[in-house]
């Protein structure tokens, strides 16, 4: 049942089953009577006090909707219960008619002053009693329903917020598990090292990094990033993680067994082109992503490349150097029967090859102007002989910086291969 659906079956059956309550207090028995019986037959719950007094202890055990007090009476008269009466704590709204034949615009102002609602001038006329006691009871009406709508608008946004609770806790869960698809945020080789970073806008993301052994000379990494954000692109990072990660080549499509039997690298492009089929014949979904795909000869330096939509990768030579260089190419999962093409960067000992998301270049500072590659190419420059994690921890800080503390609107990965000096 729907918020909307609670308030209308709440209000029929607020309507249907709640009789007004009306609270007749006179000192003269003779009108207590002729008002019950007349307010009885109109289909009012009923009763009578002779007192304000009375009337106070009346209300405390059985708060009335309505009232009809005389103004003139010993004791506590009229206007003094009246005031007390507003004041006493209640659920709905209490509608208060003062019977009087005081009709002085004075007296009218001070009974209004004192709380009351409405006036009957003695003797009572029964066509006018009527109206006024439809007058209050439009009113009480109205607050029941105001009263029924913010109670089950509360139960809805009670259920909301259990529910919100619930998905965020899932969703805190969710990160858990994006998080582990990268296994080491650092590996040392005898070569070389491979150091990661992933961190999602949101509670998952879209971004992937990672990397496969092949041998003991070559290496296997690559950086992914799925279009959009949120649940439905962690779902594909995941699957995407499925088909690169691991070491053997029947669940590793970038993985093949050589003629001798030996674990072998396919070439990077057909990989790349494999992955472009399975998202457009497999996959029942409307997200591509960018990529590129390493081996890594750890032994030469030589490495492997295949661009598709990625920003460019970024070398930071041993001197100091940096370079930017790519094929560019089209996004995975757009168009069928396209190619894509390799590179090879030459990485000697001392060098750094950063592949970065778009996070990072893509990242705005406070009057919205983006990093941009030159920006990056700054940002790694300035990074002057720190290497492995630290390279990328500080690399981040700085992005943060850049931003402002807004917070990045995009996820931020990045792979840092290393050529260890000799």
């Amino acid at each position: 049942m729907s918020a909307i659906q609670k308030i209308e079956h709440v209000q029929a059956v607020s309507d249907v089953n709640e009789k007004i309550k009306v609270l007749i207090v006179d000192d003269s028995r003779l009108q207590r009577r002729i008002l019950s019986a007349s307010l009885s037959r109109m289909g009012y719950d009923v009763r009578e006090a002779e007192s304000g007094k009375d009337a106070l202890d009346v209300c405390n055990s059985w708060p009335p909707d309505l009232v009809l007090s005389d103004w003139v009476m010993p004791g506590m008269d009229g206007l003094a219960f009246c005031e007390a009466f507003k004041k006493m704590p209640r659920e709905g709204y209490g509608y208060f008619i003062l019977l009087t034949s005081k009709s002085e615009k004075g007296d009218v102002a001070k009974g209004l002053e004192g709380g009351a609602d409405d006036f009957l001038s003695k003797p009572v006329n029964s066509i006018e009693l009527r109206a006024r006691l439809a007058a209050g009871e439009r009113i009480i009406q109205m607050q029941r329903t105001l009263i029924s709508q913010a109670k089950v608008m509360s139960d809805t946004l009670n259920e909301l917020r259990a529910v919100h609770d619930s998905l965020n806790q899932d969703l805190i869960e969710a990160k858990k598990l994006q998080q582990s698809l990268v296994r080491e945020k650092h590996k040392e080789f005898e070569n070389a090292s491979l150091s990661f970073v992933l961190l999602s806008a949101g509670h998952v993301g879209g971004d992937l990094v990672g990397y496969f052994p092949i041998s003991k000379t070559e290496v296997g990494f690559f950086a992914i990033d799925v279009s959009g954000h949120g649940v439905s692109s962690a779902l594909m990072t995941a699957r995407l993680a499925g088909y690169l990660t691991s070491p053997s080549p029947e669940q590793n499509i970038a993985l093949i067994y050589g003629a001798d039997g030996e674990i072998c690298p396919r070439p990077p492009s057909e990989v790349v082109a494999d992955l472009n089929r399975i998202v457009l014949e497999e996959m029942e979904t409307d997200h591509y992503f960018t990529v590129i795909l390493t081996i890594a000869n750890m032994k030469t330096g030589l490495t492997t490349l295949c661009q598709a939509g990625h920003p460019h990768p970024l070398v930071r030579r041993a001197n100091g150097a940096i370079e930017q260089t790519g094929t560019g190419g089209l996004p995975v999962g757009l168009f069928e029967d396209v190619g894509f093409e390799e590179f090879q960067i030459q990485l000697n000992p001392g060098d750094q090859l950063v592949l970065a998301s778009d996070g990072f270049t893509e990242c705005p500072d406070a009057s919205d102007v983006m990093l941009g590659e030159e920006g990056f190419e700054r940002l790694v420059r300035s990074l002057n002989g720190s290497k492995g994690p630290q390279f990328l921890e500080t690399l981040v800080w700085m992005l943060s910086e850049y931003a402002d503390e807004a917070g990045f609107p995009d996820d931020v990965s990045a792979v840092l291969y290393e050529q260890k000096p000799i």
